[in-house]
């Protein structure tokens, strides 16, 4: 092809034809032009498409990880309603001292004292060029947010954390409750819920304390009752921050899916 170019443009000069010169050069210049745009349009296009099928497996790699994280924060929200539906246990026990079911007390001491903590898959996307890769705009807001959100949330799981090692087990200690508490947990057989297998019942047997409980006086406990109302308001403001996160999480989920749709 150039050397085809290039016979024209001898003969144009040995014909002494300068105006017919100067248009070839001119349209010589046009082609070479659109075709550098061509390649360029070409290139552009290829990378744009490879872009697309990263931002695909980003956002498939993203629902699978956020569903997982649903999943994970629903389950503690379970646990902390179980929490508070045992506080209430605890507190008609107390208002009404002289109906005293053991078994059920033990159960609901348990119960406030687990501490579910919310650990989501951590990814790589916020921070780095594949933020970029993310079109739509309201998830990009949402994942930049996210590290944050969960932090307070996790934030208010540690300082019940702290409350439930140095202020509930103290008490139960104090009481002389916690022989007979864990007891009542493990000789017919339980499944903690964070347990990698949650089919699994694990039974042994601690055996119950030789030392005799007056539970009229356990429930009088000013500082038993006092702690029961904590764990209430402990875990009602977390499940209320939860939810904010959940709410977070779904409408994510949503954008995500539609985004994998579209294309």
């Amino acid at each position: 092809m150039m050397k085809f170019f290039r016979k024209i443009r001898q003969k144009l000069l040995t014909e002494n034809s300068f105006g017919k010169y100067l248009i070839y050069a001119v349209g010589e210049i046009v082609l070479v032009v659109v075709g550098i745009l061509i390649a360029l349009s070409i290139n552009n296009w290829s990378e744009k498409q490879k872009d697309l099928e990263k931002e695909q497996l980003i956002l498939k790699q993203l629902y699978s990880e956020y569903q997982n994280n649903l999943a994970q924060l629903d389950d503690k929200v379970l646990m902390r309603n179980e929490g508070l539906e045992a506080s209430y246990v605890l507190l008609d026990q107390i208002d009404h001292p002289e109906i005293i079911d053991e078994e059920v007390i033990y159960n609901s001491f348990w119960k406030i004292v687990r501490d579910p903590t919310f650990d989501p898959i951590k990814n790589d996307i916020v921070g780095t060029e594949n933020l970029r890769l993310i079109r739509n705009e309201e998830l990009v807001r949402i994942l930049s947010n996210w590290s944050s959100e969960v932090y307070q949330v996790q934030e208010l799981e540690l300082e019940y954390k702290k409350f439930r090692t140095e202020i509930i087990i103290p008490c139960y200690n104090r009481l002389g409750v916690a022989r007979n508490l864990n007891n009542a947990l493990w000789k017919d057989g339980y499944s903690p819920p964070e347990a990698l297998d949650k089919k699994s019942l694990y039974k042994f047997t601690i055996k119950p304390t030789k030392k005799s409980l007056n539970f009229q006086e356990i429930l009088a406990d000013v500082e038993l009752e006092g702690i029961i109302s904590e764990v209430i308001t402990f875990n009602q403001v977390t499940n209320l921050q939860s939810q904010t996160l959940r709410v977070r999480m779904e409408d994510m989920l949503k954008i995500i899916e539609q985004e994998i749709e579209e294309n």
